[in-house]
């Protein structure tokens, strides 16, 4: 098992190989082309300017801000979401009553909500929050509303023999056996925090590496804009590699997504 984990470590670095090529590919042809001209900038450009804004402090400070953000809206809609979830889970009568209304406010955009939540808190944080909230507790809901019906029904017969009031039936029993499928719920609620962050930032909240991405570009600097755009990607594939690991130290490689290897 080590032996086979070691060369899929190693073959996972190979995947560097293709956007290493392709930055070569965009540098070379910098140099031959001017493809700065029409807004674009070579990697060596981007790479210049990140390092500018890591030196000055306005990259971590605008980092900060995002994952302040994403980080608190998950969590939020991630506990809205796992207690709907179980709740609805356990009771199909209450997943008929509340349907319509979760069907309903579900297909709505965050962006689309941006007025309303405008009135309700302002700019600044709350405002990103909540709508990074909304947005995250659906994965979180329906992997543990499927997650609590794949409860096998011997393991809630015990629970009522063992005469195990509904809050003790819930912490000992229903969270436990359906926390793998609640984790993977939580995994694509923080990939979708990330997206609605920013994109918020770019519409309407002067905040976060979204608002960094357009002061840059209304200033004319595409070096430095594409710098936050590359730096928002990586933050992006280390939030998903950091929570694959904790799964599969967790709950093991079976946990995982069946599309993932």
């Amino acid at each position: 098992m080590r032996r086979a984990d070691a060369v899929r470590h190693r073959l996972r670095w190979r995947g560097a190989v293709v956007p290493a090529a392709i930055l070569a590919a965009v540098e070379l042809a910098a140099a031959v082309m001017d493809i700065e001209g029409g807004g674009l900038a070579s990697p060596s450009r981007i790479a210049r300017a990140a390092f500018e804004a890591l030196l000055d402090g306005s990259l971590l400070a605008a980092t900060g801000q995002t994952l302040f953000s994403a980080v608190s809206g998950v969590l939020l809609g991630s506990a809205i979401g796992l207690l709907l979830g179980v709740a609805l889970g356990l009771s199909r009568t209450l997943y008929w009553i509340f349907e319509v209304t979760l069907e309903c406010i579900r297909p709505i955009p965050s962006v689309a909500l941006i007025p309303v939540v405008l009135l309700i808190f302002g700019l600044g944080y709350w405002m990103e929050i909540s709508l990074v909230a909304k947005s995250a507790l659906w994965p979180v809901f329906f992997f543990s509303v499927a997650a609590v019906r794949g409860i096998r029904v011997r393991l809630l017969e015990v629970s009522r023999l063992l005469e195990m009031n509904p809050l003790e039936r819930m912490w000992k029993i229903v969270i436990p056996a359906a926390l793998p499928g609640i984790f993977v719920g939580f995994r694509l609620s923080l990939g979708i925090a990330l997206i609605v962050a920013v994109t918020v930032e770019v519409a309407a909240n002067p905040l976060g590496l979204g608002n960094a991405m357009m002061r840059a570009q209304e200033t004319v600097q595409p070096e430095l804009m594409l710098a936050y755009l590359i730096w928002i990607g990586l933050i992006g594939w280390g939030f998903n590699s950091g929570i694959i690991w904790i799964q599969d130290r967790l709950f093991g490689r079976g946990a995982r997504l069946p599309a993932q290897p």
